[in-house]
């Protein structure tokens, strides 16, 4: 059945406000896949904060315009899923990387991220990106590191003081 203008531009303007707010973006192709392993795919979107969407590609062409993904049309060919990043940037990709090393069927295209297109076979670097709360560890271990190594400098006189008087009481006790 075919869309009505009004229903095009809904799809288009929702695609667009969700790819305005995306981190990064996946283009897939699922031709082959059953229905039962397409709502698999998107249960565990759902779980991991992915928005992913079926768009005719002339749709998603137009959706892309003015966001940080229209470097991304060239890929829109074939029937081909679209996964945004909603939360953190390698959620998409860990999301289709696990779900690809199970079903040979579903190939991706293409990753979109900072503006740049990378090639498929980038999904595992993006999929090791750290999420937000690893991040911020990393982050604050690195802020830590300079200060706990300087109290540690600062408590070594000390130490090696207390270190050799109690070394000198048990001398002094063995005689």
């Amino acid at each position: 059945m075919p869309l009505k203008l009004e229903d095009k531009r809904a799809i288009v303007a929702i695609v667009n406000e969700i790819a305005s707010r995306a981190h990064s973006a996946i283009v897939a192709e699922y031709e082959g896949m059953t229905c039962e392993e397409m709502t698999h795919l998107r249960q565990k979107a759902r779980e991991g904060g992915v928005y992913l969407r079926v768009v005719r590609n002339t749709l998603a062409r137009r959706a892309v315009v003015d966001t940080p993904f229209e470097s991304m049309q060239e890929l829109l060919s074939g029937p081909v899923i679209l996964a945004f990043s909603m939360e953190e940037p390698g959620s998409a990709a860990r999301i289709l990387r696990d779900f690809v090393k199970t079903n040979e069927k579903l190939v991706v295209k293409g990753i979109a991220l900072g503006g740049k297109i990378l090639p498929a076979s980038e999904i595992g670097k993006v999929a090791k990106l750290p999420t937000y709360l690893e991040a911020v560890s990393m982050l604050m271990g690195v802020l830590k590191a300079p200060i706990t190594n300087l109290v540690r400098t600062l408590a070594e006189p000390h130490t090696k003081l207390v270190r050799t008087i109690a070394a000198v009481g048990e001398s002094k006790q063995e005689q």
